[in-house]
């Protein structure tokens, strides 16, 4: 991806590339319609060459539409939510509760992606749960963790239960609240993401046409490990991420900004 201006003398390459990449992201968000409003949050670890180690976030301005995100506005922000920059907006405490447990709890969480969509909201109130019964469930096969609902997610003693529910599992449903998830990478995390995404769409549109076919567990197994080796074969998300920034730059790039 490149940038249209350059980071500021003070700014370590690294945090602009950072920076690019997660604006990048909210405008794909609204491209694919995933946004809430002003709500909900995709956050990103600084790398230690930027932070010499102190734990840093970037995360959307709490009051704008994600179609408005740049990489210059992004906040940036300690694991307790402060802001570490002069950015004069603010950040949602709500939404970063969730992910600095995340970030914090999980080694590899590199990037953490929440979102309320329709389907992803649909799957997450249903007592079942995501349904292995399509080409995309099969992808997630004992992928999936879930966390039952709590509230507004603005209470830090909620974050040992969710870490314990989501152990390694790197898609989250949150029972009547939405969808989550979190990978070493951001494209790694937004492929996930759009499987889940896929899958509970799938799920929802099927269930208007009585009784589905229940795939095997074996063929789900299966179908994991496969999904997993494609992946990694070609660039564990970065492919299909980029495919996307490009339809996103070919409408709008002042996301670089």
């Amino acid at each position: 991806m490149n940038a249209v201006l350059k980071p500021s003398a003070t700014m370590h390459p690294d945090e602009w590339a950072a920076r690019l990449q997660l604006a990048a992201c909210y405008r794909v968000f609204d491209l694919l319609g995933w946004t809430e409003m002003i709500y909900n949050h995709i956050t990103v670890r600084l790398p230690d060459s930027v932070t010499g180690g102190k734990k840093q976030f970037l995360i959307n301005p709490f009051g704008l539409h994600y179609s408005e995100v740049t990489a210059s506005n992004l906040l940036k922000i300690d694991v307790q939510g402060n802001k570490l920059d002069d950015n004069p907006w603010p950040v949602n405490p709500a939404g970063f509760t969730v992910h600095s447990a995340i970030h914090e709890g999980i080694e590899q969480a590199h990037c953490v992606m929440h979102t309320h969509t329709t389907a992803g909201l649909a799957v997450a109130c249903t007592a079942s749960g995501l349904a292995q019964n399509n080409f995309y469930s099969s992808q997630l096969h004992n992928l999936v963790a879930y966390h039952d609902f709590e509230g507004i997610t603005i209470r830090a003693e909620e974050t040992p239960r969710l870490l314990k529910n989501i152990g390694d599992k790197p898609a989250v449903i949150l029972r009547n609240h939405g969808l989550l998830s979190w990978g070493r990478t951001l494209p790694l995390a937004f492929v996930r993401l759009w499987t889940l995404q896929r899958a509970c769409e799938v799920q929802m549109a099927q269930a208007a046409l009585g009784p589905a076919l229940t795939v095997p567990e074996h063929v789900a197994a299966q179908t994991a490990a496969d999904s997993f080796q494609w992946d990694q074969k070609f660039g564990a998300g970065q492919d299909v991420f980029d495919a996307l920034v490009r339809r996103v730059d070919r409408i709008d790039d002042s996301y670089k900004q």
